[in-house]
């Protein structure tokens, strides 16, 4: 069975923003794929189980805040018996350009809180992430304001291309392997 999560924080206040663009993500490919979303018991996660691409697959987005993910995603391992190479873990990136992916075998937090927690919850940063770029903030704007702040009209909508192309990258992480997939969508001209 593979995992599959996606970052973000639970409430209506952080729906749409762009730190939510994990969620936002496994959102669409649970209604894809007709996989429901549901509490789980004793752990702070919505899941589901259901198959993609013939895979027997776990999605879930944490009800943890962003800087406590690992919380939901270690009780999830351990719940199911998922080894780490199973795990693909969806996050927003202020690194990367409004709309580019990269998907990535292991790694640093590079900053990212979510991730971080993950590390630190798991002790390795030996897991995949596909990130998603939301690009930098303009102006005064702060970073940590940036990402609690909601998409602009253009990039709602952009994000009808891009949230597809994500489910897509996770489809064939799952069908193919992390450097196939990495090979198809790191690149910058596929975006």
């Amino acid at each position: 069975m593979k995992l599959i999560v996606g970052l973000g924080n639970p409430g209506i206040l952080y729906g749409n923003s762009r730190h939510n663009i994990g969620f936002l993500s496994i959102k669409h490919l649970a209604k894809e794929k007709r996989i429901a979303l549901k509490k789980e018991k004793g752990i702070s996660a919505l899941s589901g189980k259901g198959k993609i691409e013939n895979d027997n697959c776990l999605v879930a987005v944490p009800l943890t805040f962003m800087n406590l993910s690992g919380e939901a995603v270690k009780p999830l391992l351990k719940k199911y018996k998922i080894g780490l190479e199973d795990l693909l873990v969806i996050c927003d990136d202020l690194d990367l350009d409004f709309g580019r992916i990269k998907l990535r075998p292991n790694g640093s937090s590079a900053g990212h809180r979510g991730i971080q927690s993950i590390i630190n919850s798991l002790k390795t940063n030996e897991f995949n992430r596909l990130r998603v770029g939301i690009g930098r903030p303009r102006g005064k704007l702060g970073a940590s304001e940036f990402v609690l702040s909601h998409f602009n009209r253009r990039e709602k909508e952009e994000l009808k291309g891009i949230i597809p192309r994500v489910s897509l990258c996770v489809q064939s992480w799952i069908n193919e392997d992390v450097e196939k997939s990495m090979n198809i969508f790191n690149r910058k001209d596929r975006q």
